[in-house]
């Protein structure tokens, strides 16, 4: 779902999802106690869907950060950095 808002709100800032030209950066944020080590595999689950939606496309580069809280609680925070075709 995070995934999905982030491409939402990427392809709303850029006219629309064919106006972007490639992902270049995917930031996953996981509320997670010290203890939990699987940050990469919780976003695995954005990475698979932006690919899945936008082919080559959507291949990005990624970070996986553990977090001790995020705003409002979300369990989840997904970051994207697209390129907008000129």
């Amino acid at each position: 779902i995070c995934a999905l808002n982030g491409l939402a709100a990427a392809a709303g800032a850029a006219g629309g999802l064919d106006a972007i030209a490639r992902l270049v950066k995917v930031t996953c944020f996981v509320a997670s106690d010290p203890s939990f080590t699987g940050q990469a595999q919780v976003a695995n689950g954005a990475s698979e869907f932006l690919i899945e939606v936008l082919g080559e496309a959507g291949r990005h580069a990624r970070s996986a950060v553990g977090m001790a809280v995020l705003p409002l609680d979300t369990p989840v925070e997904v970051e994207l950095i697209a390129e907008v075709a000129a």
